[in-house]
């Protein structure tokens, strides 16, 4: 049975540019490699909460992947924000939750059912959509979508019109209004550019996990689940599969690649 949800977010807050992926993708490319074990020359396997995923380097985006991930909001624990905290350390933003301007990469939000006025907090981040409204709306194609569903901003072209940052239903990106400094070569940020969530895509081409699932399973409630949405062997697939899930204003029809477990 389908149920609304209420979402109190804090006030700070032509997919045909597909085509032009492959210089974006070098671009984006991440330059740090963590360790792993070594299948074959080239080719490094990683396993992180239940998730393996064997990649070569260089090897092209393809769209029989499209990478996503669920959350269990029960294992989601009141007051954690591992998650949150990893993403700020791996990206390089400022965790500080008291400006207007500050950074939606990923954040903690309140939701409440309006029948039992029950209340949780889940962590909101880029739902990386099928159907993405910012990558519609980019006049400059800076906004896109990856063949493996990823949607990122590229800097280079972003003019900081913040049309995207409307067309987003979750309040999910953000503009940078200062100068920056001591950036991760892997996240490039620049003022005068709106940024969001990568789902860490650094290391997703190294063959790991996002950094902020791999913090929910080391330090918070394991809540957190990458893999290949599109391979119906896949751990996360199984799990959809088997248990009923939320994808946030699914009825948008945008196709949200974060899907929500016990919401």
């Amino acid at each position: 049975m389908t149920r609304r949800m209420e979402f109190h977010v804090p006030q700070h807050e032509k997919r045909g540019f597909e085509a032009a992926g492959v210089d974006r993708r070098d671009l984006l490319r991440g330059l740090v490699a963590g360790a792993g074990l070594t299948l074959a020359s080239g080719v490094t396997l990683y396993a992180v909460g239940g998730v393996a995923e064997a990649r070569a380097p260089g090897d092209p985006v393809s769209p029989e992947v499209r990478w996503g991930m669920l959350i269990d909001v029960n294992k989601c624990p009141d007051g954690c924000k591992a998650c949150v905290t990893a993403c700020s350390k791996e990206n390089g933003w400022a965790e500080t939750g008291s400006s207007l301007t500050d950074a939606q990469w990923i954040r903690k939000v309140e939701v409440t059912d309006p029948r039992t006025k029950t209340s949780r907090a889940l962590p909101v981040m880029c739902q990386h959509c099928a159907e993405p409204p910012c990558v519609d709306v980019c006049p400059t194609g800076a906004s896109f979508k990856r063949d493996d569903g990823i949607v990122l901003v590229d800097k280079h072209t972003c003019i900081g019109c913040r049309y995207c940052m409307m067309a987003c239903p979750y309040n999910a990106r953000s503009f940078i209004h200062e100068p920056l400094s001591d950036q991760k070569p892997h996240a490039p940020r620049g003022k005068g550019t709106v940024e969001s969530c990568t789902l860490c895509v650094h290391r997703v081409d190294e063959g790991r996990s996002p950094a902020c699932v791999e913090a929910c399973h080391a330090d918070g409630g394991g809540a957190m689940l990458f893999g290949d949405l599109n391979d119906p062997d896949s751990e996360i697939s199984k799990r959809i599969a088997e248990y009923a899930t939320q994808q946030i204003r699914g009825d948008l029809g945008t196709d949200p690649g974060v899907h929500y477990q016990n919401l």
